[in-house]
């Protein structure tokens, strides 16, 4: 009886509020013209007061019946509406509902309804199944169910943005998108797995995932709303390959709209005024990037840097972006390092400071086994430190990408140093490739110094050069003279070993189908193996004794450039060039030695030139 009771009351309280509600629109609008003007950016709505009934759009509308009440007295015929969510359209549909037109809520106008109804204060405290009720509804209950559907709408609330996050509009569709994916890749996950032959159960392997189907989707909203889908999905524990896939389908859709970014020998300069999206979408696609390597391709990696390199992004960004690529750079190829600088004119035509840092971020992975929370180390299962096999693949990129920028004229040979010396030592177990880079180098920039040429020099291991490039070397004359002895002796050294073991291997063997070239000439393979091991030491000794010749005379030149340099100092003539120029012509690599045409040197002689070979040797070391 009591609960009885008390639901009589409620419902008395409640027919009471209906009727005052009721009696304070009569009040309301018993003086308000027939007839009303609604202007909402500039477009104007002529509503009118039913005969038999109260004004529709009035009597579902809060704002509208705030204003008409605070403009009783004056006799208000117009009324504007500022800054309404969605405009004049959304307007239309609003004033539709509430005339009882029929429309159709669709994905694409209820962003735009849950907005207005709010702005309009369309709610159930001034009707019953409101615009406002009906909009969230059809979000709840048919939106958040469709990945497409939430899609279509997080692109309409592009214009509406904080009136629809504080709806939770967004934030809605956006929980709905990440848990929509991450069920889809579950069931995908599922389906996939089968028996082996063993059976046992696996996963089989695909080339895309049958649950990666909205990447395409997500391509079209706006970069904000992008960031914030990405970040969902992470907390929800989306696959981290599939998130690649979704950056790089955004970033090809967004940034490949300015053929300039993508294309490294486009020098095109972007609009000032488009830069900025740009920049933003670079920026912001190296932040969602996953820790894990391998998920995205490294061109992609690279692409991202010469965009950031172009568009002068945030040195945080350019860096991230050159840990990420220093991690794995034994996958890259050469057209994936030649980045163009965008600097001023005069510079150099490739960003070489950039592939320095880059090289540096791939010998520093062995450091980062003392720092494993910091943020360059990415989850991996191969060790920090760069195996010999990466440090070979690197080594032959780097030499290949010298040889490349060797031509630019303004290269400074500081930085072709820097990047030929950032590798170590053991890296390189053949040299051929630095020479070639170093001979390229050498030929483009003909005005270099004697020192500068030896500092070139330094970088080549001779011993690891192989026997074309060592003859290319030995005749050479870009190169420093003392290059060219240490070459011809490594030749020598080489070629004594190679003596050695043939001789030692074969001394009861014909050697067939073999022959070596010497300076002198080439031996045939006919000859006895004996005889053509006299030959050869034969060879051997008379070139030594051209080499001691070489240096006796290298010093020789030394000290006539010594004094040289005193007498023009005293005497401030020229006539000491021509008498250069002579001592100069004296000098012959390969000139002929006097025991050639004669008997074997006696026996004295060989003791001295053994002792000058020595000295030469040692020297040469």
């Amino acid at each position: 009886m009591d609960r009885t009771h008390k639901h009589q009351h409620h419902q008395h309280q409640f027919s009471l509020a209906n009727s005052a509600h009721q009696r304070c629109n009569e009040w309301i609008f018993r003086d308000v013209p027939s007839d009303i003007t609604i202007e909402v950016n500039g477009v104007t709505f002529s509503l009118h007061k039913a005969s038999t009934y109260l004004f529709p759009l009035v009597s579902r509308s809060g704002r509208i019946r705030r204003l008409v009440a605070e403009h009783r007295d004056s006799d208000i015929s117009r009324v504007e509406l500022l800054n309404l969510p969605g405009g004049a359209e959304c307007f239309e549909l609003a004033a539709k509902f509430c005339y009882g037109i029929n429309f159709e809520i669709t994905p694409a106008n209820v962003a735009q309804l849950c907005c207005v109804s709010e702005y309009l204060e369309m709610t159930e405290d001034f009707s019953k199944d409101n615009l406002g009720s009906r909009a969230e509804e059809y979000l709840d209950s048919i939106v958040c169910k469709n990945l497409e559907m939430c899609v279509e709408v997080l692109k309409q609330c592009e214009s509406l943005l904080s009136l629809a996050d504080e709806l939770k509009v967004v934030s809605r569709c956006i929980d709905a998108i990440a848990s929509k994916t991450c069920a889809e890749q579950i069931a995908s996950s599922f389906s996939r797995l089968e028996y082996s032959s063993s059976g046992r159960l696996h996963m089989s392997r695909q080339a895309k995932c049958d649950g990666d189907w909205w990447i395409e989707d997500l391509s079209v909203i706006r970069i904000d709303m992008y960031q914030r889908v990405i970040s969902a999905m992470k907390c929800r524990g989306v696959h981290p390959e599939s998130i690649g896939a979704s950056l790089v389908s955004y970033a090809e859709k967004e940034l490949t709209k300015k053929s300039t970014l993508w294309n490294p020998s486009s020098q095109t300069k972007l609009d000032s005024n488009s830069t900025s999206h740009e920049k933003l979408v670079v920026e912001t696609i190296v932040s969602l990037l996953p820790v894990e390597k391998h998920v995205v391709p490294i061109s992609f990696l690279f692409g991202l840097l010469r965009s950031a390199v172009m568009l002068d992004c945030t040195i945080a960004s350019r860096h991230d972006l050159e840990r990420r690529i220093g991690s794995q750079l034994d996958i890259a190829t050469l057209d994936d390092i030649l980045i163009p600088s965008f600097k001023h004119v005069g510079d150099t035509l490739f960003d070489v400071d950039t592939v320095h840092r880059i090289l540096v971020n791939f010998c520093q992975q062995e450091d980062s086994d003392d720092d494993l929370d910091d943020a360059s180390v990415f989850e991996s299962s191969s060790p920090h430190s760069p195996s010999q096999t990466a440090l070979v693949k690197v080594a032959r990129l780097v030499d290949n990408y010298l040889a490349e920028i060797a031509p630019d004229a303004n290269l400074k040979l500081s930085k072709f140093l820097i990047i030929a010396e950032t590798l170590p030592t053991h890296a390189r177990t053949v040299h051929d490739g630095l020479y070639r880079a170093i001979d390229i180098y050498l030929k483009a920039h003909t005005s270099l110094s004697d020192l500068d040429k030896k500092k070139l020099s330094k970088l080549i291991d001779f011993q690891k050069l192989s026997q074309e490039a060592g003859a290319h070397a030995a005749q050479n004359e870009r190169l420093p003279l003392q290059s060219i002895v240490q070459v011809l002796y490594f030749e020598q050294l080489r070629l004594r070993n190679s003596l050695s073991s043939s001789y030692g291997e074969d001394e009861h063997k014909p050697t067939m189908h073999q022959s070596w070239r010497i300076s002198s000439g080439a031996l045939s393979a006919a000859m006895s193996p004996r005889d053509n091991y006299a030959s050869l030491r034969r060879e051997n000794r008379e070139l030594k004794l051209e080499l001691a010749r070489l240096r006796m005379r290298l010093n020789d030149l030394e000290r006539d450039h010594v004094c040289m340099k005193r007498d023009m100092a005293k005497s401030g003539s020229r006539k000491f060039m021509s008498s250069f120029s002579k001592r100069i012509g004296k000098l012959s690599l390969f000139g002929h030695s006097s025991s050639r045409g004669s008997s074997s040197p006696s026996k004295n002689s060989q003791r001295t030139d053994s002792k000058v070979i020595d000295r030469t040797c040692a020297s040469t070391e």
